[in-house]
């Protein structure tokens, strides 16, 4: 088939530490690998060499960048945000018109995307990655809950097609509104993650010896992560195991507080790769209490990496663990019951042992080779889409949720 030429646009990408930027990479990867042609357009970082821009030579084989001019996320110092860019990217694109444009993330630079391809009538698709509406609740925004949403789903509904990655959050965003949704999951490499990276050494330096009971958490050190019931259950499990370890690996504005609130915790910071990939086999029972994730890439990597999860059941815990099986799941908003089953695993080496063989498996036939084919046949189905250049939807228009102009073409190819 032919190769496409795909502009793939993210305000968020490696080095960078998240979800978003994690998956973003493994898909602009697997396209390169499978013979497209993608450019990437993102906001410049700090790691970025100053003479690095859309002119600047790049070396053959090389991933072609546009890095574009960004802020610091307040309270996120570390990651950026892009500007609005609607007439640089109009020159791009006119200039190198692309089969389709994947917008990764709805900020503004996404939106300056969005608003470009459609006066260009270069097709469109989107991701919808984050609970932006779930996470207002926790920073004292919940009032804007409606609006975000209203954004968010005038966003997507310009689109042409708009990928989640469980079918659970389909269903609840299309009883919210939301058109031409479809799943296109999320991988695990199976290879970096997996049990033989354990490390007793590792483990010393946490102060566990072989037979001590560590807990571990990954993932940004935020309130929308639900970290505190982690701490209840690692306090309640630490009355009867006094030994026990929790490890928290990751960074983020709660960092302060949790170690205040927990001095006995490690604090491991952010971790990349092979040391990521050792943190996690050398954990006993990975503990993930977030509610807020439209995923959650941790929870793939601990099945990966052959660990007991307790979860609630939502996101990928919920797709992809059964209860008893792979994992233990609490239902939504009932943490007693998330610290009972963590108490429960603690106290039961051969569950623990059961759950971790079973999880390793659940998690082989998830690698991204598959998941990017996936991904490459929806946007080879909206690269075929007809379009006409178009006005721009407004941003009044967007607000409430009903662009102009919005496309109605709906992706017609049966679920891959």
């Amino acid at each position: 088939m032919n190769a496409l030429r795909v502009a793939f646009v993210t305000e968020t990408y490696p080095p960078e530490v998240n979800g978003v930027a994690t998956t973003t990479q493994q898909f602009v990867e697997g396209l390169r690998g499978r013979g497209h042609d993608v450019a990437l357009i993102r906001p410049r970082q700090a790691a970025d060499a100053p003479t690095a821009g859309p002119r600047a030579p790049q070396p053959p084989g090389a991933l072609r960048q546009h890095l574009l001019p960004g802020l610091a996320i307040p309270r996120y110092p570390q990651l950026r945000m892009g500007l609005p860019a609607v007439g640089r990217l109009l020159r791009l694109w006119q200039h190198q018109r692309p089969d389709v444009v994947h917008v990764a993330t709805e900020g503004p630079l996404g939106w300056s995307a969005l608003r470009a391809a459609r006066r260009l009538g270069l097709p469109v698709s989107a991701d919808f990655r984050t609970n932006f509406s779930a996470y207002s609740a926790h920073y004292g925004i919940g009032w804007l809950q409606h609006p975000i949403t209203a954004y968010l789903r005038g966003f997507h509904n310009a689109c042409g097609c708009t990928l989640v990655p469980t079918e659970a959050l389909r269903q609840q965003l299309e009883l919210q509104g939301f058109e031409r949704l479809h799943v296109v999951p999320r991988g695990v490499d199976t290879q970096r993650f997996a049990p033989a990276h354990r490390s007793d050494a590792l483990r010393a330096t946490w102060g566990a010896g072989p037979d001590d009971l560590v807990l571990g958490c990954v993932g940004r050190l935020a309130a929308e992560k639900n970290l505190g019931v982690a701490l209840q259950a690692y306090e309640q499990i630490r009355r009867l195991q006094p030994r026990a370890r929790l490890v928290l690996v990751g960074d983020g504005p709660q960092q302060a507080a949790l170690q205040a609130a927990c001095p006995t915790a490690v604090m491991t910071g952010v971790q990349r790769g092979a040391a990521l990939a050792a943190h996690y086999a050398s954990f006993d029972l990975f503990l993930f209490p977030s509610q807020t994730e439209t995923f959650g890439n941790a929870t793939l990597e601990a099945l990966a990496s052959g660990l007991p999860i307790v979860a609630f059941q939502h996101a990928a815990a919920g797709q992809l663990l059964r209860h008893g099986h792979d994992g233990l799941l609490a239902p939504l908003d009932d943490s007693p019951r998330f610290v009972g089953l963590a108490m429960q695993a603690a106290g039961d080496a051969a569950l623990r042992h059961r759950l971790a063989a079973q999880a390793r498996r659940t998690a082989t036939p998830l690698g991204w080779d598959s998941v990017v084919q996936g991904f490459e046949a929806r946007l080879r189905q909206v690269a075929g889409q007809v379009q006409q250049p178009q006005q721009q939807p407004t941003a009044a228009a967007v607000a409430a949720g009903h662009p102009a102009h919005a496309s109605t073409s709906p992706c017609h190819t049966p679920p891959l």
